[in-house]
């Protein structure tokens, strides 16, 4: 089972350090963790996604509830939300694979970014499940660079 953990937290040193040790100690692994400021500068949200047995994860919920530094914890599953992550990736390129990858990008809404006469970075923000098909997609190429934020979700407005 698959949970998208939500947590504000004071936005302040140390608070990252706290949180994914709860989850090492424990030794569940963290799929995915971004970090940001929020409207408020003063708190940042943690989207942490993760996996393991309903019991489990029920019990990081609650263990993330009892650190001090965290303001509040959302939970929900993937079809509860709204997920997208970034993803950028450098190619190498011949002539003769150009016009293929420009296709691939116009299909999947991935926007070249910037080019050179043999290499070009391209960026997607998607679904974390389209950027695993885009990657899978653009695997054929020569992949010089790949780099993913991990995911940011929020819960789907009732």
């Amino acid at each position: 089972m698959k949970k998208i953990f939500s947590v504000s937290v004071e936005n302040r040193f140390g608070v990252l350090n706290k949180v994914s040790s709860l989850f090492a100690r424990r030794g569940y692994n963290i799929e995915s963790l971004t970090v940001g400021e929020t409207h408020d500068p003063t708190i940042s949200n943690m989207t942490i996604v993760s996996s393991g047995s309903a019991h489990d994860l029920e019990q990081i919920e609650k263990q993330l509830n009892k650190k001090l530094d965290v303001i509040k914890v959302r939970t929900f599953n993937e079809e509860e939300s709204v997920s997208r992550e970034l993803i950028l990736i450098k190619l190498k390129y011949a002539a003769a694979n150009r016009g293929e990858i420009i296709e691939i990008c116009q299909i999947t809404k991935a926007e070249i970014v910037d080019t050179t006469d043999t290499n070009m970075i391209i960026q997607l923000c998607d679904t974390p499940d389209r950027v695993d098909k885009f990657i899978d997609m653009i695997r054929k190429f020569n992949i010089v660079e790949l780099s993913r934020t991990g995911t940011l979700a929020m819960k789907k407005c009732k």
